[in-house]
């Protein structure tokens, strides 16, 4: 079977601004995140400078093939800016932004040259792929263990189907800057342009997949931080706790490393309701929980486990971890807000050490919550240790 050039281009182009339009429709618009958002304008780039290329044959040529040029390479630099937002960012961004400018500037200045212009519009091109299988090759970082499992089949699949573009990109510019008899035009029936062509459709199929199953992971990964967040603080919620601290405790038997659970609850919160409404209590609990996370050191855990009681899992503490803590926590909570009353800053808290016969992170919150409604009973403004803490 014979392939022929043009009617795969044209193909290419067909696909390209049909998934152009296919995508607004599956991910929507106004809603869609920006990777979404960048996924579709890269395909709809990728379209239009496939359709003005094939146009530049019939009329217009230097100013729609500049075009086509400009359009091609801000395809690719918008994929790589949606994969970034979804992989996590990467160095080079302002390059990546430039190249289309630069691209489209040398071939409008170097057309008069077929070997130059060609040669370095498939050189930018193919450095613009490397960039990107540098990006999908790049180890994930702070994502969901399952959802990046989940990526390595399509980033694998994308990845190898971008290396053989680059090199089959930069084989067609060192042809068309080397060896011009062999590589005359875009349209001529070379190996490398057919093998370019059929792999320029497989890699906008799989990209579209890849967007496609990115996007989906994206999803999934705010659905968990949701189930797993406090909608009001933005920390864990308590099932998020219950789930983390069995690796801490873990951890701590298996090294003997000691760990401490400390409790906090704002003091005053259902006067302070009545007086000022539902959202000065919002905005004090808020208030709370920042500065309270901005005592923390490396490896501690803070969630909020009840509407008005933060948990804190100190890692490797003493027993005078929870004093420090407090300290540091009274003195950050009046530097805040010094014009608050004193009752709206004060709060009580109570702490617990893991002990060998502690089943699961319920046993320890039960002796911490005990030891915090000790405090309450004191009159607040307090901490207090569990009974025995001190042995």
């Amino acid at each position: 079977m014979q392939l022929d050039i043009a009617t795969l281009f044209s193909l290419l182009v067909i696909q390209a601004l049909a998934l152009a339009l296919l995508l607004p429709l599956l991910m929507g618009w106004r809603a869609a995140s920006q990777g979404a958002r960048l996924a579709q304008l890269s395909m709809g780039l990728q379209g239009a400078g496939w359709l003005a290329l094939l146009s530049a044959a019939m009329v217009a040529e230097r100013m729609l093939g500049t075009l086509a040029m400009a359009l091609i390479s801000a395809s690719l630099s918008a994929l790589w800016l949606a994969l970034g937002c979804w992989l996590g960012a990467a160095r080079g961004r302002r390059l990546m932004l430039a190249l289309p400018a630069l691209i489209a500037l040398a071939y409008a200045l170097l057309y008069d040259s077929y070997a130059l212009r060609v040669g370095v519009s498939n050189a930018g091109f193919g450095l613009q792929l490397l960039w990107l299988c540098a990006l999908l090759a790049r180890p994930l970082r702070n994502q969901e263990p399952a959802l990046t499992r989940r990526s390595r089949r399509w980033r694998g699949l994308l990845l190898v189907c971008l290396l053989l573009l680059a090199v089959l990109t930069f084989w067609r510019g060192a042809l068309a800057a080397f060896d011009t008899a062999a590589y005359p035009s875009f349209y001529s029936p070379h190996p490398v342009n057919v093998l370019a062509a059929v792999l320029s459709n497989v890699a906008l199929v799989l990209s579209l997949a890849s967007v496609l199953v990115a996007w989906r992971g994206e999803i999934e990964a705010a659905f968990v931080r949701r189930v797993q967040s406090d909608t009001l603080t933005g920390l864990p919620n308590r099932r998020a706790f219950t789930e983390r601290a069995v690796d801490m405790m873990a951890m701590a038997r298996r090294y003997q490393e000691p760990l401490l659970l400390s409790l906090f609850s704002p003091d005053g919160l259902k006067p302070l309701g009545e007086q000022q409404g539902a959202e000065q209590v919002e905005r004090l609990l808020q208030r709370f929980a920042h500065c309270l996370e901005a005592q923390l050191r490396p490896g501690d855990l803070l969630a909020r486990v009840d509407e008005e009681c933060f948990a804190v899992l100190l890692a490797r503490s003493e027993d005078q971890g929870p004093q420090a803590l407090h300290q540091r926590l009274t003195l950050a909570l009046r530097e805040s807000a010094p014009e608050q009353p004193e009752q709206a800053l004060s709060y009580s808290a109570g702490w617990a050490r893991l002990r060998h016969g502690d089943r699961d992170i319920e046993d320890l919150l039960r002796r911490a919550d005990a030891a915090l409604r000790g405090a309450r009973r004191s009159g607040g403004g307090g901490l207090a240790a569990e009974p025995g803490a001190e042995q």
